[in-house]
């Protein structure tokens, strides 16, 4: 659907089963990362959790003071690239060919998006993995874990939310 200006507007259902509106962009999102997920899950019987796969891909590369270098084997360098490439070439085809879905500007310094990325990789290996890991993957085989860890994101991400708010006034 377009706009007058001939740029594609969302689509809102304001008429439903909630009662209020929700992004159709935002649930077939959700569908095609359902999809993958469960594509990779039964395909090849692992876990779309973009941490795990990321650290278990450097840890191969890199030893870390926490353990010994992990083997890995060549079919699990495989995939894991593929996944990762998968992710970048996404967001640049999204950005290329629509790019007011994967354009937000960068209203923060570059030194406080990559002190934030760190710290988010600090914690998703604190908590044994991230929000596609348990979020998505581990709620969706009802895993008790992942939905408290889930619960914990949530819970943290309101409480860093209203603080940077706080302290930014």
């Amino acid at each position: 659907m377009t706009d007058l200006s001939g740029t594609i507007a969302p689509v809102y259902i304001k008429d439903g089963f909630w009662g209020w509106f929700f992004d159709v962009h935002a649930l077939a999102g959700g569908v095609i990362i359902g999809l993958a997920s469960g594509l990779l899950y039964f395909g090849n019987g692992r876990i779309a959790g973009i941490s795990g796969i990321i650290g278990r891909w450097v840890g191969s590369l890199f030893p870390f003071p926490s353990g010994p270098r992990a083997s890995m084997a060549l079919g699990e360098w495989g995939w894991r690239l593929l996944f990762l490439m998968g992710l970048l070439a996404g967001g640049i085809l999204i950005n290329t060919f629509i790019p007011q879905f994967g354009s937000t500007p960068l209203n923060s310094s570059p030194g406080l998006v990559i002190t934030a990325g760190l710290l988010v990789g600090v914690g998703t290996r604190m908590g044994l993995g991230c929000t596609s890991g348990h979020g998505v993957c581990g709620i969706g085989r009802m895993s008790v874990r992942s939905i408290f860890a889930t619960v914990l994101f949530i819970a943290a991400g309101m409480v860093t939310v209203a603080l940077v708010r706080t302290l930014s006034n």
